[in-house]
């Protein structure tokens, strides 16, 4: 499913706002993501209380934010246990062939901005409506293995949504319980990685969920989106197991 950029407006888009959110949990993560939001353009603009004005502070540093080459939605559902909307990638894919991701992708010249790439993309791979996404804000930029600048975009969503994968990028459609990713200790994983005449063993910290690994660059969003919203302090590392020509 294809959607015209031009169909999004990003003047039309939703920003949640913390004291209407009813859940502690999500309360707190809106809280803290939009503090890091409005943080890395202007202070002072923290400390006024006005709903509507700090709605539109929100989506001024949002549009504000320099270009990254891609942006993922880092996309929760509304509600009391909430679940991490991720996707597994086709595996005939050029790159991250049957990873684990979130839904996203790179920097079209007509989005404009880094939160229209990350719902045309998402809504091109799962057919999410942008109009059903209420903006939190974004997380710091991730580096990705080929050196792309990706910036996570973290929204609400409704838990009732029908989603469909685009079969031609994502082949799986699924979800990680938020409140285990809090709690849970992350699982050392083995990577197979080639460089010219040369594999290695890298050995990095995962989470297991549903039966996939999560790892890589949407584990570090993760654990960049832990950090911001509940300090949740996690190492996250390559290590050479062992080298062999």
């Amino acid at each position: 499913m294809l959607l015209p950029p031009q169909s999004i407006s990003f003047d039309e888009f939703s920003v949640a706002v913390p004291t209407f959110i009813r859940y502690p949990t999500l309360r707190k993560l809106a809280e803290q993501v939009q503090h890091e939001t409005l943080n890395a353009i202007t202070s002072p603009a923290l400390y006024d209380t006005d709903h509507t004005s700090r709605s539109a502070r929100i989506l001024d540093s949002l549009y504000q934010t320099p270009i990254a080459d891609a942006s993922v939605l880092v996309a929760i559902t509304h509600e009391r246990h909430p679940k991490l909307l991720l996707t597994r990638r086709a595996a005939h894919m050029n790159s991250h062939a049957g990873e684990v991701s979130c839904v996203g992708g790179k920097y079209d010249i007509s989005d404009g901005n880094n939160v229209i790439t990350a719902l045309r993309e998402a809504c091109e791979e799962t057919a999410l409506p942008p109009n059903k996404v209420q903006l939190l804000g974004q997380l710091p930029i991730q580096m990705s293995k080929s050196g792309m600048s990706v910036r996570p975009i973290v929204a609400l969503i409704a838990p009732d949504l029908i989603l469909v994968p685009e079969l031609g990028e994502i082949s799986r459609i699924f979800w990680a319980d938020f409140e285990s990713l809090l709690t849970q200790p992350t699982v050392e994983y083995e990577v197979e990685y080639t460089m010219q005449d040369q594999t290695a063993t890298l050995l990095t910290p995962s989470w297991q969920v549903d039966g996939e690994t999560v790892w890589g660059l949407t584990g570090r969003v993760i654990a960049s989106l832990l950090e911001t919203g509940f300090d949740r302090q996690l190492e996250w590392y390559y290590r050479i197991q062992n080298t062999r020509l």
